[in-house]
C-alpha cells in the first residue's frame, strides 16, 4: 500500500513523539510509551524498532513485572550524535562539545583581538575542527553546530548587527555552510543562553523565565511558556537601554542612564579604573579582592549590585516573570554583590510581585550560551529523526 505525504509526516510526528518520550522519561517500555502518549502498542512497537535500527535507542533488559512477562526497557543513546556550541564574545569565543543530552565532552576557549568577520569565521572553524578531532564512536557524528552571537540575528541567520564586533549585516551563515553543513543555527547570545538555563540550568523547573546577560552590555533572552519569546517587546533584547538614571551616563546608544552604563561590567571596571589609578584590574582580580575582604572592591561590587537591582525591580514590577537569571560574566561575582542587589529589589519592587519572582545566578555559568546554541542543532536532529546527517572529516 502506497503512503501518502500526509501519511509519512504524521509517522515522522509520531517518531519524533516517541523519542521525545524516551528521552524525558527513560528507562520505560513500549507499553510504557504507549499508555503515557495513547499511540496503539502496535505502532509504538513498530517506530521503537525504527529508532533501534537508527542507533537513536537502545534496549537494555527486562524491568519489573506487572504480572505478566517483564517488559523490555528502552534508553534513549545520548552518544547516536554530537554538537558544537559557540559563543562568540567580546574578548574571546568559547566553543562546547556536546552529546545529545548537552554533558559536555570537551571546550576550548580562544582569545579574539581581531573582531573582522573573515577572522572571527577563521577562528570559529579552527575550533570546530579542533573539537571534531577522535570524536567518541557514534552512527551520526557531528550533527550540527549552533553560534551564539551579541547582536541582532534576523530570521534567515544573518546578524543585522553586533556593535560590540563593530559588524553590520554579516552573512555568518553562508560563511560557514559550505564546510559545516545545513544544520547550523545562529541566534543572539542571550536568547541562546536563555534556552540554555532553561534546559540545563537555573531554569529547568521554570515555564517563564527572564535570563539577563551581562557582560560589556546587558541583554536579554525570555522563555515563555517553555519555548524561547521572539516578540517585538522593549524587553527582549536589548534591555540594558532601559532608562534607570535620567542625569546617568552617555551610553553608546546615545542616551543617558541606560542600565548598562550602570550595571554591567564594563560599568564595573569603568569605576574601578577610577579607583585604582596606578593600575586597571580586571573582573577576576576585583573579584579575588572581594572575596579577601578588601574594602574597595567590596564597596564597589555593592555599588554595581544596587544599580544592577534597581533594573531588577523595573523587570519584577513590569513583567513579573517566574524567574530572573543573571548570566555571563557577572554571574561570576554571585554572592559579593547579591545581597545589596536583593535590597534594592525589596526597596523598589511592588511586594506582590516581589514575592512571585526569583532571581538566581546562572547554573552553568559562562557556559549558558554556548550550550544554549549548541542544543538548537539537537533540537532539529531529533524533531527529525530521519534526517541524514553526514560526519565532519
Amino acid at each position: 500500500m502506497k503512503i501518502t505525504g500526509d501519511q509519512q509526516l504524521i509517522k515522522k510526528m509520531n517518531k519524533s513523539i516517541v523519542l521525545d518520550t524516551i528521552r524525558q522519561r527513560q528507562p520505560l517500555s513500549r507499553a510504557d510509551i504507549s499508555a503515557g502518549i495513547g499511540l496503539n502498542k502496535a505502532t509504538v512497537s513498530s517506530l521503537v524498532s525504527e529508532l533501534i535500527d537508527s542507533r537513536l535507542v537502545t534496549e537494555i533488559g527486562p524491568g519489573e513485572s506487572s504480572g505478566g512477562r517483564k517488559p523490555t526497557l528502552l534508553l534513549f543513546n545520548k552518544q547516536a550524535g554530537f554538537a558544537i556550541g559557540v559563543d562568540i564574545r567580546v574578548s574571546d569565543l568559547l566553543a562546547v562539545l556536546v552529546d545529545l543530552e548537552g554533558s559536555v565532552i570537551r571546550e576550548k576557549s580562544v582569545p579574539l583581538t581581531d573582531f573582522t568577520p573573515e577572522n572571527v569565521v577563521d577562528q570559529i572553524g579552527k575550533t570546530i575542527r579542533l573539537l571534531s578531532r577522535r570524536l567518541p564512536d557514534s552512527p551520526y557524528g557531528i550533527v550540527g553546530i549552533g553560534i551564539g552571537v551579541p547582536g541582532l540575528v534576523d530570521e534567515t541567520s544573518r546578524v543585522v548587527s553586533a556593535p560590540n564586533l563593530g559588524w553590520d549585516n554579516v552573512d555568518l551563515a553562508g560563511a560557514l555552510a559550505a564546510e559545516f553543513g545545513g544544520n547550523l543555527h545562529i541566534d543572539n547570545e542571550a536568547n541562546a543562553g536563555a534556552i540554555g538555563e532553561k534546559l540545563y540550568g537555573a531554569g529547568r523547573d521554570s515555564q517563564n523565565l527572564i535570563y539577563l546577560s551581562i557582560g560589556v552590555g546587558i541583554g536579554s533572552g525570555i522563555i515563555v511558556g517553555g519555548a524561547l519569546y521572539r516578540g517585538t517587546s522593549n524587553f527582549s533584547g536589548e534591555v540594558g537601554h532601559m532608562t534607570v538614571a535620567e542625569d546617568g551616563p552617555l551610553c553608546r546608544c546615545g542616551n543617558r542612564g541606560c542600565w548598562e552604563t550602570l550595571a554591567s561590567e564594563k560599568a564595573l571596571l569603568d569605576r574601578a579604573a577610577g579607583i585604582w589609578r596606578d593600575h586597571t584590574p580586571g573582573l577576576e582580580q576585583i573579584l579575588d579582592a572581594g572575596k579577601r575582604g578588601d574594602k574597595q572592591a567590596l564597596d564597589l561590587l555593592n555599588e554595581i549590585g544596587s544599580q544592577l537591582g534597581v533594573g531588577l525591580a523595573n523587570l519584577v514590577n513590569i513583567l513579573n516573570p517566574e524567574l530572573i537569571v543573571i548570566g555571563n560574566r557577572l554571574s561570576l561575582a554571585g554572592e559579593l554583590f547579591e545581597e545589596a542587589m536583593l535590597q534594592t529589589i525589596k526597596n523598589r519592587s511592588l511586594s506582590y510581585h516581589r514575592k512571585k519572582t526569583h532571581v538566581d545566578f546562572a547554573k552553568l555559568g559562562i557556559r549558558s550560551t554556548a550550550l544554549g546554541a549548541a542544543s538548537m542543532p539537537i533540537t532539529a536532529f531529533l524533531t527529525d529523526p530521519d534526517v541524514s546527517v553526514q560526519e565532519l572529516s
